[in-house]
């Protein structure tokens, strides 16, 4: 098991993270290349999406950042609505972004959205699956609930309304992404190995299948994962550096406790932790608990993944 993770690890890695990868997917790649020339305009977009995160922080998070520090970031994925409306929803994606400048490495942790485990502070709800942690209370929440269920800090989120980018997509003309497998959903045919122009409809609807994934819900964090690769690019283009509509419109659909400030200093201070990126997930075993499904996590596989993002974080 373990042989066959560490050979897909490499195969995903070099398929769809070769950047900073999913570094604020998307909002550190956008801020960052807009801010030089467009400073002012893109710190009062971006100020628009701070939220703070109201969790219990394991450490100063704020001063890891000053000091050049590795850090950890909880990256949540929801596409059931606009964000600040009253029904949250669940977080259908969720990521533990480790960023090391000082040994130039870049980790991306998936969880899969089914993962039983204690919800922080809901003890009556407990345990449930890991995605209602966000439902139930909040970003800090979430953030509670996986630094419990990892044994490591998590001192920043990025929450992103994946229904959001539907208008994103459009507004910079489609993305092109290559199907990692054969499959119809919704109306749309993909095949393996080709590469489809992708109105934002279609690119929601490719990241959204699950069920008829071998993989399942971690095939569909890797569809996600090349998506949001795929609009980077675009976003990135010169034409779409200035669209001020474009860059409102990304905002409004992103929510971070990272200040602008700190954005700038990720940009300036840890890009050389882009050099190595790998990634990896924590593997359940699917099983029918009180006729929910749930995604089981062993404790050695817990432990294994525990050890592996304190080493990430290591200075």
């Amino acid at each position: 098991m373990r042989n066959s993770r560490k050979n897909h690890k490499h195969h995903t890695k070099h398929k769809a993270l070769k950047i900073i990868a999913i570094l604020m997917v998307l909002v550190v790649v956008a801020a960052g290349s807009v801010f030089a020339i467009y400073y002012h305009n893109a710190r009062s977009l971006f100020e628009t999406s701070y939220a703070p995160s109201h969790g219990k922080k394991l450490r100063n998070s704020d001063s890891l950042v000053d000091n050049k520090k590795p850090i950890s970031i909880l990256l949540l994925g929801t596409d059931t609505g606009a964000l600040g409306r009253d029904y949250k929803g669940r977080t259908d994606s969720m990521m533990v972004l480790t960023l090391n400048p000082i040994k130039q490495l870049t980790t991306i942790t998936s969880i899969a959205r089914d993962t039983r485990t204690d919800i922080a502070g809901y003890p009556e709800f407990s345990p449930s699956k890991i995605n209602a942690a966000y439902a139930y209370g909040s970003a800090g929440t979430a953030m509670t609930t996986v630094q419990n269920l990892i044994g490591n800090p998590i001192d920043f989120y990025v929450l992103i309304n994946m229904g959001g980018l539907e208008k994103v997509i459009n507004e910079v003309g489609g993305v092109d992404v290559m199907s990692p497998l054969t499959f119809n959903f919704a109306g749309y045919s993909f095949i393996k190995g080709q590469t489809y122009h992708m109105d934002g409809n279609k690119a929601l609807e490719f990241s959204r299948m699950r069920h008829e994934d071998p993989q399942g819900d971690y095939g569909r964090q890797n569809r996600q994962r090349l998506v949001l690769m795929a609009l980077i690019d675009e976003l990135k283009k010169p034409s779409n550096l200035a669209d001020t509509k474009l860059l409102s419109m990304f905002t409004k659909n992103v929510r971070t406790d990272l200040q602008f400030n700190q954005l700038q200093d990720l940009i300036i201070n840890y890009r050389d932790a882009s050099k190595t990126v790998t990634q990896d997930h924590m593997q359940g075993n699917g099983q029918m608990i009180n006729g929910q499904s749930f995604e089981v996590v062993p404790t050695a596989e817990k432990n294994r993944v525990s050890a592996e993002i304190a080493k990430a974080l290591e200075q």
